[in-house]
């Protein structure tokens, strides 16, 4: 009999592939941006990026519910329970739709007065509309789709949402100019071409999707099983808000942060704004190995919990961390290495390169303290102790990242709101893991389902 593979390689192995779809997924908006700003014009980036805020609410709320459900998933799929497993997706779709029904109704009446109350300019509120009214009625496509490769990875399949995610970006891409300049007899659908394109993209790659889960036996597959299990159960819906709620009013939280910080930079003009813009660009691609890595953490010790493992916890955490620390770490150093030409993608003014470079030189290693503490905390949830790593991160956010960007912002300049990044991760990995270590690791662990 064959030993098993060492933990690190099996993180690996479940890790590309997530890494590659974050990457993918990214893209996506980064080249439809592009898309629409070069196509169009600026008024037409405008139009769609008004609509972001909304946009981010629901999608939180759908991810906290994929959170909830994945946690539980793992579990029942780590314990050799394929009806739980379908029984936890059929009731967390079932949710989703309903909520997604809901706001197409609600968009494809009202998108019009939603963009109002969100003071959309009125030069652009045509265009905005008929964009956000497309993207809201086509909403249960985006919410499904959201839902199923999250869930899928529960079951510790990261190749399946890989290939989907492939397949609807490179549709989108290619519909996207082709719906904005009416090529080969189609209309020209100005702005509202992106939200047709990720439509027709979202429609066509579930519809295969479905095929290739039935083709395949996934357990995710649309059988009759599953189709039987979408009749919401009360009990497991409880469970599922209890994880995905805190993970919800978590990302809202910190959408909130950001939205404070970013109205502290727009005080030193709009050098520091663009400036804003693209560090973050670049912080997010260094964070995508982190995240990755929390999830799968937190999917490993699901699993491990489900089989009755729980002993295992310990050697995730660890090969967490020490993923973190090379991934991470390494893309980091990689960063630093050739910060000027990154930079360099997104900025031409000499000034404000030299400006985006130095605040990136400040925050961008803090990106290895954030997934430390994003690895303690997706281990707590996989036992499903959502509450406490919820409120480390409320803390850290409402009374060390906001004041400490304030007051070093006037003490220091713009340099001070981007070195309450450090500060703030570095908090937040010394309180996670303290939690862990003093007062986690010391519980019983049981299953959930």
């Amino acid at each position: 009999m064959s030993a098993a593979p060492p933990l690190w390689r099996t993180f690996l192995v479940f890790l590309a592939p997530m890494m590659l779809s974050n990457i993918l997924q990214s893209l996506f908006g980064t080249i439809n941006n592009i898309y629409l700003g070069q196509m169009i014009g600026v008024d037409a980036l405008a139009a769609v990026s008004v609509f972001f805020p909304a946009m981010f609410f629901f999608i939180a709320f759908v991810m906290g519910l994929s959170s909830g459900a994945t946690v539980l998933i793992g579990q029942a799929w780590g314990a050799g329970e394929p009806d739980k497993v379908k029984a936890v997706a059929g009731t967390t779709l079932t949710i989703a739709l309903l909520l997604a029904a809901m706001i197409a109704v609600f968009g494809g009446l009202f998108s019009r007065q939603l963009l109002i109350g969100l003071a959309t300019p009125p030069e652009i509120l045509g265009e905005a509309s008929a964009y956000a009214r497309i993207m809201m009625i086509t909403m249960p496509l985006t919410f499904v789709f959201i839902l199923l490769t999250a869930m899928m990875r529960g079951v510790g399949d990261t190749v399946t949402p890989l290939l989907a995610l492939t397949m609807s970006t490179v549709i989108g891409l290619v519909l996207t100019p082709m719906l904005i300049r009416g090529w080969f007899g189609l209309p020209r659908l100005g702005v509202a071409s992106a939200a047709w394109a990720s439509a027709a993209s979202g429609l066509f790659t579930l519809l295969w999707l479905a095929g290739h889960l039935r083709r395949r036996r996934h357990p995710l597959a649309f059988d009759t099983a599953f189709l039987r299990a979408m009749r919401p159960n009360g009990a497991l819906l409880r469970k599922i808000l209890n994880l995905g709620i805190p993970a919800a009013l978590g990302m809202v939280v910190m959408s909130l942060a950001e939205l404070v910080l970013l109205g502290l930079v727009n005080g030193f003009g709009s050098d520091a704004t663009a400036a804003y813009g693209a560090v973050n660009q670049v912080m997010s691609y260094a964070q995508f190995p982190a995240l990755s890595i929390a999830i799968s953490v937190s999917i490993f010790g699901a699993q491990a919990i489900g089989r009755g493992n729980a002993d295992r916890l310990g050697a995730i955490v660890r090969t967490g961390l020490l993923m973190n620390l090379v991934l991470t770490g390494g893309l980091v150093a990689l960063a630093y290495l050739f910060s000027r030409a990154i930079m360099s993608w997104f900025i031409t003014d000499v000034a404000v390169l030299e400006l985006a470079q130095g605040l990136l030189h400040i925050v961008l290693w803090s990106s290895v303290l954030f997934g430390m503490a994003t690895v303690f905390s997706g281990a707590m949830r996989a036992s499903g102790t959502v509450w406490a790593p919820l409120s480390i991160s409320i803390f850290v956010i409402a009374a060390i990242e906001v004041p400490s960007a304030v007051i070093l912002s006037r003490a220091i300049g713009i340099e001070g709101v981007w070195a309450a990044y450090p500060i703030t991760f570095f908090a937040m990995f010394l309180l996670q893991m303290s939690y862990y270590l003093l007062v986690w690791r010391k519980r019983a662990v049981k299953r959930l389902i």
